[in-house]
Order: C-alpha cells, then structure tokens, then sequence
C-alpha cells in the first residue's frame, strides 16, 4: 500500500469518528444544560445563548463537535447559516411548555425540510421529565407530527438534562444512526 493510500485510510477512518452535532430547539428548551451535560461540566448559572456554544466531546470512541445555538424567535432565521456538514441533528424540547408545543413543531418540521439535513437523524430530546408537570413523551411525539417523519432516522428520548438521565441512551441511539448513515453513504459512493 502506498503512502497515499495509507494517508487516505487514516484521514478516512478519523473523519468516521469525528461528527458535527448540532443542537437547536426554542428558547429554555435546555440545549446548554444538555450541552454541559455531555461535557460533564456543572451546570450552574445558566444564561440563555445569545448566539452558540460549541464544545468538542469525547463519548464511545468518537469526537463529537457539538454546536448548540440559542433558540430566541429572533435568532432562529440564523440557524441555517450552522446546517452545512451537520451530521446530527438534537431538538430539544421543553417538556413543561404545553402552550409552546405547537410552535416547536412548526420549527422542527422547517427543519426537517431543509436540504442541508436532509437525511440526517435526528434525536428529539423530551426535556424536563424530571419535573412533576412534564408531558408525556407519547404526548410530545403526537403534538410534533413524528409519525410523519420520512426519509430519516428519529428517536424521541424522555430526558432530563440537569439530572442527565435519559440523555447516554438518546447519545448512543444517535451514534448508531450516524455510523449507520455513513456506511450507506459510502457505498454510495463505490
């Protein structure tokens, strides 16, 4: 094997590993108590993001580079500017907001007819569980029209991302949806 195949493989196999993950949602939804989560920081004295956080992190074997942008009726136009090489989407949902439940939908189905992210799993964090007055999860994939989704991978994952529990299960399903879209996608290739 020559030097430029051996540097193609390498180059190849760590772009397997490295994932650009991006996490969206409405404001309050809990994408940077999440986001700390997964870098096991504390997350204390949370301020809504004004524009994005991004963190690399390490989970499984792989580096995920984790995008969360802030989710304010204002900033939402700009989402599209993070959209291009995105291999995973999480939404995020605020499980206690039944009055916002339907204007998360209308952003998550705008999402999902974007073709930048096409294809693209995506992981729905049903947020908040941990509080007494959280919709149910079935509630929450009903009010967002999940049945509808095509063409993708989907997970809707109950959750609380102050806790951290349900949010290593939704992680490992997204991996595994990922690897799975790239070995579609290089066979595509061939």
């Amino acid at each position: 094997m020559g030097l430029l195949n051996l540097l193609r493989k390498l180059k190849s196999s760590s772009e397997d590993k490295e994932l650009r993950v991006l996490v969206l949602g409405l404001d309050n939804a809990g994408k940077t108590t999440l986001l700390k989560q997964l870098a096991n920081e504390e997350a204390t004295n949370i301020s809504p993001t004004t524009g994005f956080n991004i963190k690399s992190v390490q989970t499984s074997g792989f580096t995920l580079n984790v995008w969360d942008i802030g989710g304010q009726r204002s900033i939402r136009p700009y989402w599209k500017n993070y959209y291009e090489h995105t291999n995973c989407l999480i939404y995020v949902v605020d499980s206690t907001d039944s009055k916002r439940l339907q204007e998360t939908s209308i952003e998550l189905d705008d999402l999902l007819k974007e073709e930048d992210l096409a294809e693209v799993p995506v992981l729905i964090f049903a947020n908040k569980q941990d509080v007494s007055t959280a919709n149910r999860v079935e509630t929450i994939a009903k009010d967002l029209s999940l049945n509808t989704i095509r063409g993708r991978a989907w997970q809707v994952q109950p959750c609380s991302a102050k806790t951290g529990e349900g949010v290593q299960p939704g992680i490992e399903w997204l991996l595994k949806s990922a690897k799975k879209l790239i070995k579609e996608r290089k066979k595509q290739v061939k």
